[in-house]
């Protein structure tokens, strides 16, 4: 299948065709991913809880987001590979956030970078694009404004509010970004965004009326243990068949069960008579 492009992206919101994409954090996950036939990955900064166990995404480095960016690089031949730009990474001045995606792409392979915000970032999101920098924008719901927001709460509740995201988001279209994240928004709210903007929405706990969705890998697979958002359909439960495989091999090497013969490596007769008969000698001068 051809590699995706953002222009790929485009004609799919056009033809009214949805669009798939999930995090990926590892060569692994992305191959699998891939070879599934979905549109995008993310290396999004929410490595930091479901990979690095932090309790929010803002420990998060460059250095960390370049790392995991290489090793879905590798695993991937057709999906867009999107990678965040992390807190602080972006928000002190456009010289940094020019320098800081032109990392991701440069060491980290990406084919576009993510922040968060609206009308406060479209400064910086236009001088990366007009660098040749591909944006992804997310508003609604950002977690590195977290404690700002006084937690993970739905956003654009309130009339106010909901104008604030419509405002945010078709501030980032005329920044130049090709595609905007939705999170942690009212779905009709989401409908009405989607509707007001030509590049394609992406939506996470945003409703069915975006023109794609995206998930946390391990709150699909039930690999995240701490808690899974209420927008969250999760498609299996790796963490219950990885605990049972585990405890299957403690049982079988404290039986002493494994190895087994197929598992182990042999010597022909010769040498183990002429090993044996060595260390059964006595030691010489």
């Amino acid at each position: 299948m051809d590699k995706v492009t953002i222009h790929t992206l485009r004609q799919m919101k056009t033809r009214g065709e949805p669009i798939s994409m999930l995090t990926a954090y590892d060569y692994p996950t992305a191959l699998l991913l891939d070879q599934a036939g979905l549109e995008m990955a993310l290396v999004g900064d929410t490595l930091g809880m479901v990979v690095h166990g932090f309790e929010t995404t803002l420990p998060v480095t460059m250095d960390m987001m370049v790392l995991h960016c290489q090793a879905v690089r590798r695993g991937l031949k057709r999906a867009l590979l999107v990678a965040d730009l992390p807190f602080m990474s972006y928000q002190i001045s456009p010289e940094q956030a020019k320098a800081n995606a032109a990392r991701l792409l440069a060491e980290g392979g990406a084919d576009a970078v993510k922040l968060e915000g609206g009308q406060t970032v479209a400064a910086t999101v236009r001088g990366l694009t007009e660098t040749g920098i591909a944006v992804m924008g997310h508003v609604g719901l950002t977690p590195q404004s977290v404690s700002a927001m006084g937690g993970f709460k739905v956003q654009g509740k309130t009339l106010e509010a909901a104008q604030r995201v419509l405002d945010d988001a078709r501030a980032l279209e005329a920044a130049g970004v090709f595609a905007i994240v939705l999170e942690g928004i009212p779905a009709p709210l989401a409908d009405i965004i989607t509707r007001a903007v030509s590049v394609p929405t992406i939506g996470i706990g945003a409703g069915a009326g975006c023109d794609g969705q995206v998930l946390v890998t391990h709150d699909l697979l039930g690999l995240y243990d701490r808690f899974v958002p209420s927008f969250v359909k999760q498609y299996a439960d790796l963490a219950a068949a990885m605990r049972g495989a585990f405890e299957a091999y403690r049982d079988d090497v404290r039986a002493r069960t494994f190895p087994a013969a197929e598992h182990e490596f042999s010597l022909s007769d010769e040498v183990l008579r002429a090993l044996r008969a060595h260390l059964d000698a006595p030691e010489t001068e």
